[in-house]
């Protein structure tokens, strides 16, 4: 038999979460398509769930995460700002490392 601990890791700023598996998703997709609104639909959600989620992230960050990008020749979109680029990085170590620790933990108790 193969054990295999799993976990949810989520950072809170001031007791509310600031970023999960679901906020950072967005953000990745935002990264690739460009738009909120492409983001959304490619995850499933409404558009008004996907922007109260990234509102969320914006105002409990230190510093601009997404921003929108006005219309042009290509037309308008939303774009990860370099920090919104670092708390995906951050978020995605922590994980590993989670589970990583977890993992080894584990054997601890799989050797006996």
């Amino acid at each position: 038999m193969t054990y295999k601990i799993k976990s949810r890791i989520w950072v809170e700023v001031d007791n509310v979460t600031f970023l999960g598996e679901g906020r950072v998703r967005l953000l990745k997709s935002i990264k690739e398509t460009k738009s909120l609104s492409k983001s959304a639909k490619e995850l499933g959600m409404s558009y008004k769930k996907a922007w109260n989620l990234i509102d969320s992230v914006n105002k409990k960050a230190e510093k601009p995460v997404v921003v929108k990008v006005s219309g042009g020749l290509g037309g308008g979109g939303t774009t990860l700002t370099k920090h919104g680029l670092e708390l995906i990085e951050m978020y995605e170590s922590i994980n590993t490392n989670c589970w990583k620790y977890l993992d080894k933990q584990l054997e601890k108790y799989s050797q006996d």
